[in-house]
């Protein structure tokens, strides 16, 4: 799966996991040269606490566009710090 945002490939994981429609990628599967985090922080019944990254790519910022869990529920171990995508950033087969 490749995350593409601003027609740049921003994240690329052939293990992703896929929970309420949401593919997760791996840490290491972003291109953290475009991603920067933010203060922002949501929380889920079952996942825990969510932290948000904002992206940046050609001049262009789309705030608060990726979320992860860095510490999950038991339930949601799975995605413990994996990275899921919003806000425009199109999520397609590689």
């Amino acid at each position: 799966m490749k995350a593409i945002w601003n027609h740049t490939v921003i994240a690329e994981s052939n293990d992703t996991v896929v929970i309420e429609n949401n593919h997760y990628f791996p840490p290491q599967a972003i291109h953290s040269e475009f991603f920067k985090k933010t203060e922002t922080h949501s929380h889920c019944p079952w996942k825990g606490e969510a932290s948000y990254y904002s992206i940046t790519v050609n001049g262009e910022t789309n705030k608060d566009a990726a979320w992860y869990y860095p510490e999950t529920s038991h339930a949601a171990k799975p995605i413990e710090g994996y990275v899921a995508f919003w806000k425009g950033v199109d999520i397609v087969q590689s």
